[in-house]
């Protein structure tokens, strides 16, 4: 990847950046520690769609499974099992090494209280940690960079790989989108004339802040020396958007020789690029024939996060990440006519990291126990898993960001 690779990302991409406010330094929550600060990377994978988490993680020893999935139901001889009674979908093979070192824990019966299943608000109710009845404008991650700005020298909030959506980014972050990373165009820094903010402050504000698209993704682009990662990605969409992910992080370690207001003495050794990489692996709703398309979607999600493992051990980042799947919500129980399945209620998340603490958390499914309409009871509120990187990952004020207190899941080493 050449120098100007990832500055050119940005303008085929048509990047965006917001800068409502101003660069400051970070603070942290009452108790917390500046080791626990935005050092710590969080990684989002977005599941878009709604993954079915019954065939992700499933429950083989319950013998309603397979009642429930005559067709569609993973064999128990082909699942990986972890114990008594849970199982891995086969796909997930790539997954094991991580869960043999118990650095990678499942956390199942994530929902939240009266789940609605629309696709457009289900997400809206993740990316801004609002009630089901409740609407909110900024995404969480908004709310919290607002209530404690990431360092001066760091290029951004957060870099969005893969999705035109900024999600938990939305609406006050200064946050990079890039909606198709594999192209490449030139582009230059823009200069806006002192006049023009005489004549016309609204166009001059508008290049103001397209000069610090520019000038953002120019901190980010990796030389080709960063560039070469000796970590083999697999291919695919979803294979590219690790591997600019991680390329955005060999980049955003590099020494500064100007960090964007001020020095970098007293800023962390590594994180000097963004506290957030959103990345979004699309089509999880499986509606119709579902067996084989979620076959290769799981394939895409363990090999990625097999060499996700692998890249950020080389760039020494391993123990200061903390990667997360989430989705708008899981599927029903019961197969449907079209040997898929349709949108339901809780489901499986993946937390892995080398701080974290393996194994199996939250609730498992029982699945004699269904509601009214067929699904299965919430076990776990998604907040709770954004209330343990608030707290215990970056040390802020989770239960001020998130309006209210959720606790935290004993997901993380000490």
């Amino acid at each position: 990847m050449k120098r100007r690779s990832f500055l050119s990302m940005c303008a085929a991409a048509g990047a965006t950046l917001w800068l409502p406010r101003a660069f400051g330094a970070q603070a942290a929550a009452p108790g917390g520690s500046m080791n626990r600060g935005y050092g710590n990377l969080l990684i989002l994978v977005e599941l878009k769609g709604g993954n079915d988490g019954l065939n992700t993680v499933i429950p083989f020893a319950d013998p309603t499974y397979y009642q429930l999935r005559k067709n569609i139901g993973i064999k128990r001889e082909q699942a990986i099992q972890l114990d008594e009674r849970t199982a891995l979908h086969p796909s997930l093979q790539p997954l094991m090494p991580l869960w043999q070192s118990q650095q990678l824990a499942i956390v199942q019966g994530v929902s939240y209280a009266q789940p609605n299943l629309s696709h457009f608000r289900s997400i809206e109710i993740w990316d801004t940690a609002s009630r089901s009845d409740q609407y909110l404008r900024e995404g969480w991650l908004t709310r919290a960079f607002a209530q404690a700005p990431v360092p001066a020298g760091f290029a951004a909030d957060g870099v969005v790989i893969g999705s035109a959506e900024m999600g938990p980014l939305a609406n006050g972050a200064r946050a990079i989108a890039l909606v198709n990373p594999a192209q490449f165009v030139k582009a230059s820094h823009l200069v806006t004339p002192v006049s023009l903010h005489e004549r016309n402050p609204e166009l001059a504000h508008i290049l103001d802040v397209e000069n610090d698209i520019v000038k953002a993704a120019d901190r980010l682009r990796p030389t080709q020396a960063q560039a070469q990662l000796k970590t083999v990605f697999p291919g695919g969409a979803f294979g590219s958007s690790i591997k600019t992910a991680m390329q955005v992080l060999a980049a955003g370690d590099a020494p500064q020789e100007a960090p964007l207001g001020g020095t970098s003495q007293g800023q962390p050794k590594s994180g000097q690029g963004v506290a957030v990489i959103r990345l979004t692996l699309n089509g999880f709703d499986t509606h119709q024939n579902q067996s084989g398309q979620q076959a290769a979607l799981l394939k895409q999600l363990a090999e990625g996060f097999a060499s996700m493992k692998s890249a950020l051990v080389e760039l020494g980042r391993w123990n200061e990440t903390l990667v997360m799947t989430y989705a708008e919500f899981g599927r029903r129980p019961r197969e449907n006519q079209s040997n898929g399945t349709d949108h339901g209620t809780v489901a499986p998340h993946f937390v892995m990291g080398g701080r974290v603490r393996g194994g199996l958390y939250g609730v498992p499914p029982v699945l004699a126990r269904l509601d009214g309409n067929g699904n299965l009871p919430v076990g776990v509120d998604f907040q709770q898993l954004y209330a343990t990187v608030l707290g215990p990952w970056w040390g802020l004020d989770a239960s001020a960001i998130l309006q209210q207190r959720f606790e935290p899941l004993p997901l993380l080493r000490v």
